[in-house]
């Protein structure tokens, strides 16, 4: 799932990058990024604590 994760963002990285040839178009594709890398985040991070929980469990 991870892998699938990080690869899409790569996937997307490029891709926009690839488009984006205004400033404008530039600053929404940061936006996007930062986005998707905050939501890829907290799923690792729930990630993580439940496989702590588990851990003491």
């Amino acid at each position: 799932m991870e892998k699938l994760a990080i690869g899409m963002l790569i996937g997307a990285v490029g891709g926009a990058l690839v488009v984006a040839n205004s400033q404008k178009m530039r600053t929404l594709v940061q936006k996007g990024q930062d986005e998707v890398l905050t939501k890829v985040n907290t799923m690792m991070d729930e990630k993580l604590k439940c496989m702590q929980q588990s851990e003491q469990n």
